[in-house]
């Protein structure tokens, strides 16, 4: 009898186990060429509809025809971005994805220079990033920064700022920035006083070697819209697709 009782109890603890994943669902993003191959984005929930992990795909195909040519003019390739768009049930502060591949890296090249993927995950529109000029053109909203209090204390402003993409705040605790090889590393963005983005970038190498490479996303004490944000990034490669993830998703309002 309690050998019965157990087995009953064990095999309940199992459904009721494959039941919850069951209930976690998957929904991709719209497909588009990159490379000579192909990239997409994907989000998955719980039983409840909370995020669990909001990801970029790349395809083998893709990751196996980088492009190697192209200006090496030290700055970022934007022939090699594409926009990714997420699923409609998508539930967090991020809008879309640009997904770049900078084959000589970009300035400042003695720190950037190695090949790497920008992976921008924005939290304004396709057609709003677009817009946003070089900051030799002008630089005013690239300067009108948001509150430090809406970035991790250990961020820093560097100056200047990206056509297309905005400003871009660096850790100064990121081991490149103290001599060591860059791998990778986590960026927040700015433009016109709006946290715009976060930005894991990683060199194709670190890509190449690691498969299950987590760390933690700094986070800052405020943020400016009320919604989901990710506490992890993780490097994840299953049956040929190499899948870039942010994860550990928190609910947190603004202030």
């Amino acid at each position: 009898m309690k050998r019965i009782f157990i087995l009953t109890l064990l095999a309940g603890t199992i459904l009721t186990s494959c039941k919850k994943e069951d209930k976690q669902k998957v929904f991709n993003g719209a497909v588009v060429p990159f490379q000579h191959g192909k990239a997409w984005t994907w989000y998955e929930v719980d039983e409840s509809d909370k995020p669990l992990r909001l990801a970029v795909a790349i395809d083998e195909a893709a990751m196996s025809s980088l492009d190697r040519g192209g200006e090496n003019n030290g700055e970022h390739n934007h022939s090699n971005n594409v926009v990714l768009n997420f699923h409609p049930k998508v539930k967090s502060v991020f809008n879309h994805v640009g997904l770049g591949w900078n084959p000589h890296g970009h300035e400042p090249e003695f720190i950037y220079g190695l090949a790497h993927f920008d992976f921008h995950f924005y939290t304004i529109s396709p057609a709003a990033v677009d817009a946003i000029p070089p900051f030799e053109v002008d630089s005013s909203k690239h300067k009108n920064l948001p509150a430090p209090a809406y970035f991790p204390a250990t961020y820093f402003y560097p100056g200047g700022g990206v056509p297309k993409m905005g400003a871009h705040w660096l850790d100064f605790t990121s081991p490149e920035l103290s001599g060591a090889p860059f791998t990778q590393t986590f960026i927040y963005g700015s433009y016109d006083g709006e946290v715009t983005f976060y930005e894991p970038m990683i060199t194709e190498a670190f890509i190449l070697a690691n498969n299950g490479f987590v760390r933690t996303i700094p986070q800052p004490e405020k943020v400016q819209k009320t919604g989901y944000y990710p506490t992890k990034m993780r490097i994840e490669k299953i049956g040929g697709i190499t899948n870039i993830i942010l994860e550990g998703f928190v609910l947190r309002q603004a202030s």
